[in-house]
């Protein structure tokens, strides 16, 4: 069925790896058979999500404005508009806002 959602209507949540970073889910979980969530996240200067790993599916960030890095396995990617990351399952990264502005990511999650 059909389903619309707007970033001007959505409540903002925390994201699980800071709560000073905030989303929006635009897609939720069991919404469409085999993506885990559709979001986008502002993450204030100087904020991170911590190093992690998902076992149960790959990532796809879009870096929609601002500048940081973002570390996978160990290598510092440094991050800016119009950019699209894949992060595979198992894969250890890190995102980080080390720019003056907010970063803003789009992303989702695919289960594998």
């Amino acid at each position: 069925a059909l389903k619309i959602t707007s970033l001007n209507t959505l409540t903002e949540s925390d994201v699980s790896h800071n709560a000073q970073i905030k989303k929006k889910v635009l897609v939720a979980n069991g919404d469409i058979p085999h993506i885990t969530y559709f979001s986008k996240a502002v993450f204030p200067p100087g904020e991170l999500a911590n190093a992690h790993s998902h076992s149960d599916m790959t990532e796809v960030f879009f870096i929609e404005s601002g500048t940081g890095t973002i570390t996978v396995n160990g290598d510092d990617i440094p991050l800016e508009a119009g950019m699209c990351i894949t992060i595979e399952p198992l894969d250890i990264h890190e995102l980080n806002n080390t720019g003056a502005t907010d970063l803003v990511v789009l992303y989702f999650g695919v289960e594998t």
